[in-house]
């Protein structure tokens, strides 16, 4: 029922390499090749991105052209796509003027040449890998970088098909990181050292702007929030969210009505204010004085924010910024991005409990979400609605970022998996993950890493595409393994 606020896109260029002798030596090749660049272009539409095709570059003049065209194009991931031998001087230009992450492509379109009927002509139309190590060596004595070389077959290759997918993905991380406006509301919450986060590091590194906003202005749109809109919210939480008798933990009672209409009150106003101020992502913390309206608002966001983290907009407590553009990263790859941190281990059955008191990304709960209404959250000001949920079972993927002794950003990757089980109905998620080669021994090597206590959780594996968006920003990243 939950839709997406913004769909999910990114530009990629593209522009196909040629040696432009072959086209005066063998009729019909040009012809042969344009045709597979354009079929290459539908299998990248596929995945719900613009495509910019700069078309076949053949010269190192037309290389140059083609430098100015996508630099004034804002584009995010940039594919040269290996159509047959081309010579380096067609691809030094771009990649030498063009500060954009490139990739190279080298699909030929037969699985294997026909020896019986062979030709210089078919060797020439599958030729696509014989160029790359020219360009990937011209590419390191130019310092650049070349992020990846997808190899296989233009026509029903499920894993070259797959690996573009995964570009596209990342594509789609990249654009949206560009100009976002991830916003800061309200202070650190008190003695939490690991949460400080400087605004001007954070654009450096991201690309992307910090909100400075105050609780007042989410009062201010509160103060608008109309009965009509209320109602409109409750049906929504009333179809998404389950609302069971409480079990086992005595903070805990059935989600009262007058906890679920301050939930919804306080979920259209969080509306109201992304709108308002146009913003990606909101991290927060604010405590205010008891039976303030500040405290009430600032504390009842929870159904709220985890709606709005399933519209792709990641919302974030505690003040941490940093796990908000992790959340980011993870919603743009399609694969959640939660607001984690661990719980007790169970060393009977060699797991642990992750999760946190909100907020979550409800796409990826494992059923439906559960509500429950706490006559205190535990550590912090406040009572009210909270969310409980476990994510669904399978692979799992959690990405941290941190920051050095020199202040530079770190993401800390780690891959485990989540399996059924009951989990504690304390109103927060909870999901049993289990990591190899044993629990007990990937935390201890995870936390020796200098992690924040907080990270995004998402579903599958993607360390990799993580890894790819660490070296693309140029920022230091560990693999936890």
């Amino acid at each position: 029922m939950i839709e997406r606020k913004k769909k999910r896109t990114a530009r990629i260029g593209v522009f196909g390499v040629v040696h432009e002798v072959y086209f005066e030596q063998f009729e019909g090749l040009q012809e042969s090749l344009e045709r597979y660049h354009s079929e290459f272009i539908s299998l990248l539409e596929k995945n719900d991105v613009e495509v910019v095709d700069y078309g076949i570059v053949g010269s190192n003049e037309a290389a140059y052209q083609t430098a100015d065209k996508i630099n004034g194009d804002r584009i995010d991931l940039l594919m040269c796509n290996m159509v047959t031998y081309a010579t380096s001087s067609v691809f030094a230009p771009i990649i030498r003027d063009c500060n954009i992450p490139m990739i190279l492509v080298a699909l030929q379109p037969r699985q294997a040449m026909d020896y019986t009927r062979a030709s210089t002509f078919m060797q020439l139309e599958n030729d696509n890998i014989c160029s790359v190590p020219e360009f990937t060596g011209v590419a390191v004595r130019l310092g650049k970088k070349i992020y990846d070389v997808i190899i296989g077959v233009l026509y029903d290759d499920e894993e070259a098909q797959q690996e573009i997918a995964k570009w596209c993905d990342i594509a789609k991380v990249l654009h949206d990181l560009k100009g976002a406006r991830m916003g800061l509301m309200g202070h650190t919450m008190e003695a939490m050292y690991d949460m400080h986060a400087d605004p001007t590091a954070i654009s450096a590194a991201f690309g992307l702007h910090v909100p400075l906003l105050e609780v007042d202005d989410v009062i201010e749109v509160y103060n608008t929030v109309t009965e009509d809109e209320i109602r409109e919210k409750i049906a929504l939480i009333d179809k998404e969210f389950d609302m069971p008798e409480p079990k086992s933990d005595p903070v805990t009672t059935k989600l009262t009505d007058a906890d679920k209409y301050q939930a919804a009150k306080s979920a259209v106003a969080l509306d109201k204010f992304v709108e308002k101020y146009n913003l990606t992502g909101l991290a927060y913390y604010y405590a205010g004085t008891a039976d303030s309206t500040h405290q009430k608002v600032a504390t009842t966001f929870i159904v709220g924010n985890s709606i709005l983290n399933a519209q792709g907009i990641p919302m974030c407590g505690e003040y941490d910024i940093k796990t908000c553009i992790a959340m980011l990263i993870m919603d743009r790859l399609n694969i959640g991005g939660s607001f984690a941190e661990f719980h007790p281990f169970d060393f009977k059955e060699d797991f642990i409990l992750v999760g946190h008191d909100g907020p979550h990304h409800l796409t990826i709960a494992d059923g439906k979400p559960v509500l429950r209404s706490l006559k205190k959250y535990h550590g912090k000001p406040g009572s009210g609605a909270s969310v409980e949920f476990k994510i669904k079972e399978g692979p799992i993927t959690m990405l941290g970022i941190t920051q050095t002794y020199h202040g530079k950003f770190k993401f800390v990757i780690g891959e485990g998996y989540s399996q059924q089980g009951p989990i504690p109905p304390t109103g927060n998620t909870n999901t049993r993950g289990f990591f190899e080669p044993t629990t007990k021994e990937f935390i201890k090597r995870w936390v020796m890493e200098a992690p924040t206590h907080h990270y995004a959780l998402g579903i599958g594996h993607h360390a990799d595409s993580i890894a790819k968006i660490a070296e693309i920003l140029g920022i230091e990243y560990v693999i936890v393994k």
